[in-house]
């Protein structure tokens, strides 16, 4: 894994390093994975810029795009792909623009659903 790992330093290319993260698949252990990323995210200079590569790694959903038939549909596909930072953003802004009739009664729906479940 050195070998692999200095072959990637020194090409620095995408390929060179999709290459490290095949051969880190099959040959580290999640633990391993796991050190290794959280060793390289701790020797970046700044919080943010972790969060800007750890943002490169996932890929989010964006914002939802318009609906075209049926809303909700659309709206439960634009979820399975959003972050929890991306749901609970469009949550919030979505339930803060309801009237407030319309917040009663979306909170008396999420307690049925409770009750339900």
């Amino acid at each position: 894994m050195s070998r692999v790992l200095g072959y990637a330093l020194t090409l620095g290319s995408p390929d060179a390093w999709g290459g490290f993260t095949t051969v880190a698949t099959a040959r580290l252990t999640i633990q391993e994975r796991a050190a290794l990323a959280w060793a390289a995210l701790r020797s970046l200079d700044s919080p943010e810029q972790a969060e800007m590569v750890a943002e490169a790694v996932f890929e989010f959903a964006g914002h939802p795009l318009p609906t075209f038939l049926n809303p909700m549909d659309d709206a439960r596909w634009w979820a399975s792909f959003a972050s929890l930072a991306e749901r609970k953003a469009f949550a919030l802004a979505a339930y803060e623009a309801l009237s407030t009739r319309e917040q009663m009664a979306f909170r008396r729906h999420i307690s049925e659903v409770e009750i339900v479940a």
